[in-house]
This record gives C-alpha cells, sequence and structure tokens, in this order.
C-alpha cells in the first residue's frame, strides 16, 4: 500500500483532469515549486501510484460511436480456458474491458465499435477464439457518463 497526502490527492485530481499540465501550471495549482511538484509525481510514477498518461479520444469523431457489453457465460472454468480468453480480450483493440463477474454472469466485456455490423465482427473473431456456452450483447443507447477520473 502507497501512502500519499493530500497535497499528492490534489495533483492526482488535476492530472486526471488534465495530464498536459506543466510542472509550472500543476505546482501552481497545488502551491507548490515546480521541482516539489516534479518530485511527487515522479515518486507516485515510480510506485505506480500513475501507471500511465494518455491523451482520450472522441469516440464520436472517430466513428466508434457504438458501445456494447458483451456478456458471456462458460462451461470451462480452468485456467487455459481463462488464458485463452485474456490473451483474446488484449489483442482486440474494440475490447476496452475484460471483467470476471459474480453471480449469473461469467464475464462483462466493454467494447467500442462502429455499429452493429462491426460488432458482428467482433463476435465472430471472438468466438472463433475461445469456446463459449452463451454469449450475449447490450447496446448502450444513451452514455449519461463516462469519466476516467477516480474518486478522490
Amino acid at each position: 500500500m502507497v501512502t500519499i497526502d493530500d497535497t499528492d490527492r490534489k495533483i492526482l485530481k488535476h492530472l486526471q483532469r488534465d495530464a498536459s499540465l506543466s510542472l509550472e501550471a500543476l505546482g501552481e495549482a497545488v502551491n507548490l515549486s515546480r521541482n516539489g511538484c516534479w518530485r511527487r509525481v515522479r515518486a507516485m510514477e515510480e510506485s505506480g501510484v500513475i501507471r500511465k498518461r494518455v491523451t482520450l479520444l472522441d469516440p464520436d469523431k472517430l466513428d466508434l460511436g457504438l458501445i456494447v457489453f458483451i456478456q458471456i457465460r462458460t462451461r470451462s472454468h480452468d485456467a487455459d480456458w481463462l488464458t485463452k480468453f485474456a490473451r483474446a480480450t488484449r489483442e482486440m483493440p474494440e475490447i476496452l474491458g475484460a471483467y470476471r463477474m459474480t453471480g449469473d454472469l461469467d464475464y462483462l466485456i466493454r467494447a467500442r465499435v462502429r455499429d452493429v455490423k462491426d460488432y458482428d465482427d467482433l463476435y465472430q473473431r471472438l468466438i472463433s477464439r475461445v469456446d463459449m456456452s452463451d454469449v450475449s450483447a447490450s447496446f448502450v443507447m444513451e452514455e449519461l457518463k463516462e469519466t476516467t477520473e477516480l474518486p478522490l
């Protein structure tokens, strides 16, 4: 467990909103010198609190407007199946998240595609790589909230 203080939390809040902030602007926002800010950011990167910095893209402007949640049930729960499934999901760029679930569902996938035809292509590639007993999909009609910001 890594210990972070209130100043670290402020830095993280600002970086979550805009990772392109200069060290000067970030330091000013959290009342630290440029070097003090740099040391804290570097320490959080080295400890793994900050995993990476990314650029968020507008999926609609890139013709990837359809969000799909894919629900999966499987007959197999062995390590080989899971390794195969994890590899397949990591290698398909349309798949943004894959989760092992509790309850009736075994796995849940979140994907971004152009349209239903694009989803069908993803579905066909997925079932050709991994044996599943039941696959169903739900298409998002309206996105009410989407964020990458963690609650600090």
